[in-house]
């Protein structure tokens, strides 16, 4: 059974991501596009660089081919926000991404991206799964990939970049940054951000060296995702070679690490907390700001002394993109990296981020330890730690009934405010402390956030959970 998460379509390679099942999604997606009459525009299919992850895009066009989509691919990688932002800029109905995102190397997926260049919807997804596990072999139509660029219904983009980085140029202060002249190390995990980010960096005179960039289907060994852990390599070579800053970006290109000058992590609480700021209190931007559920209440903090709101929404981007949409928010995004800007895709995107970063930093003059300082200053400390805790298939089930039908909480030994189950269970404290525990969309773990203002107390919260649904 071929199931979405929050993140599209992701499994292991060879076991579920298959050539077979790669063409059951496929025709599922013909019959969902032409039964809706949105089959008279061609379909955008990029891929990013895991294994098999440029013979799936071909044998996405080929079926699409045969069944009278036209279909226009890449020669090489890509990231998922080039190909959010080409369905918006072209005014497509639907484009593809051939990735599993941060997903260990032995996954791999497929998102698809519709009008406007949003995340699909839960309504498109679940209508997409019931068409896709309804068929079966006999029912995909394909064409030969050759024969499909001789008769025109699949062809090249040649030049595939040059709008992408246009118009996040457009967007950036860049004399700022090229007055200011950071010199920055840029880690792009082997992935397929590499091209747009060098070419944005280097066109507004920024020193860039990089490391990592080369095709590696098991990305150095590593999860391809810029937590702390992946970027500790990053972080030596930031301070041994004397960087202002690093840069880490996901496989696919749409979650952002940063790395200061002293070789400290900056998580992505930190990050969309100061850029909030940066775009409010210093570009001069006014609006409220949009984040999920297990992402930092010090934004809740920032909003309301300078008058504006923080809107909590569920996992997933899609759930962010489209209430930064509907209140004209500036800025949206989530703990796990990922974050977009009003007047730019509806969807994730490191290589603006990161730009946007540079030019906060170039335009304020400070370190991003002194953009933290001024922040935990004027908002007091927030701490946040996270678990990932995998457990046995058939345990699932016990598990989702305890904490989402019998809604058992753990002593934690604090008052509580309220209590949320929109999406897992999350416990709000009456110190502005919170907790949530929720199965994670795209692999077989059960995630756990806990924020306070020390350690002790995150951690502490995390424990209570995990000593009564494991002990």
């Amino acid at each position: 059974m071929i199931k979405f998460g929050t993140g599209g379509w992701r499994a292991e390679t060879g076991k579920d991501f298959n050539y077979d099942n790669i063409r059951l999604f496929a025709q599922g997606f013909c019959n969902y596009a032409k039964q809706k009459g949105l089959d008279t525009k061609p379909v955008i299919i990029g891929f990013d660089r895991r294994f098999l992850s440029d013979n799936a895009a071909k044998w996405l066009c080929e079926v699409l081919s045969a069944n009278g989509i036209n279909v226009i691919t890449l020669h090489r990688s890509a990231p998922t926000p080039f190909v959010m932002h080409y369905v918006k800029k072209k005014g497509l109905y639907f484009g593809m991404e051939v990735t599993a995102s941060h997903n260990p190397s032995n996954y791999n997926g497929i998102k698809i991206i519709i009008e406007e260049g949003r995340d699909a919807s839960l309504e498109v997804t679940s209508e997409l799964e019931d068409r896709i596990n309804a068929l079966s072999a006999s029912d995909v139509k394909s064409t030969d990939f050759e024969d499909g660029l001789k008769n025109g219904s699949i062809s090249y983009l040649e030049n595939p970049f040059n709008d992408f980085i246009d118009d996040i140029l457009a967007l950036s202060d860049v004399s700022a940054i090229r007055d200011r002249g950071l010199r920055i190390l840029f880690d792009p995990m082997h992935g397929s951000a590499t091209y747009p980010l060098m070419v944005v960096l280097h066109t507004a005179r920024c020193t860039v060296d990089i490391i990592n960039s080369t095709k590696d289907a098991y990305f150095g060994g590593s999860m391809p995702a810029p937590t702390q852990k992946t970027l500790l390599d990053l972080s030596q070579k930031v301070v041994a070679g004397g960087y202002d800053l690093g840069i880490g970006v996901d496989g696919d290109g749409d979650r952002l690490g940063i790395i200061d000058n002293e070789g400290n992590y900056i998580d992505a609480n930190e990050i969309l907390c100061m850029l909030y700021w940066y775009l409010h209190e210093v570009k001069g931007w006014k609006g409220p700001v949009v984040r999920n559920l297990a992402t930092t209440h010090m934004l809740d903090k920032i909003a309301q002394d300078v008058g504006e709101i923080c809107y909590e929404v569920p996992v997933g981007f899609k759930y962010i993109s489209s209430k930064l949409d509907e209140v004209d928010a500036i800025l949206g995004g989530e703990s796990s990296g990922g974050l977009t800007v009003r007047g730019h895709i509806y969807g994730k995107d490191s290589v603006y981020a990161a730009t946007l970063f540079v030019e906060m930093l170039s335009k304020t003059g400070k370190t991003p330890k002194e953009l933290l300082a001024l922040l935990r200053e004027k908002y007091g400390e927030y701490v946040m730690v996270e678990a990932n805790l995998a457990f046995a298939p058939e345990a699932k089930p016990e598990i989702l009934n305890t904490v989402m039908v019998d809604k058992k909480l753990p002593n934690f030994g604090k008052n509580i405010e309220r209590v949320n189950y929109e999406d897992g269970c999350k416990v709000y404290f009456t110190d502005s402390s919170f907790v949530i525990c929720r199965f994670s969309g795209t692999e077989p773990l059960l995630r756990i956030f806990a924020e306070a203002q020390d350690n002790q107390t995150a951690s502490g919260y995390i424990q209570a959970w995990k000593e009564m649904l494991f002990n």
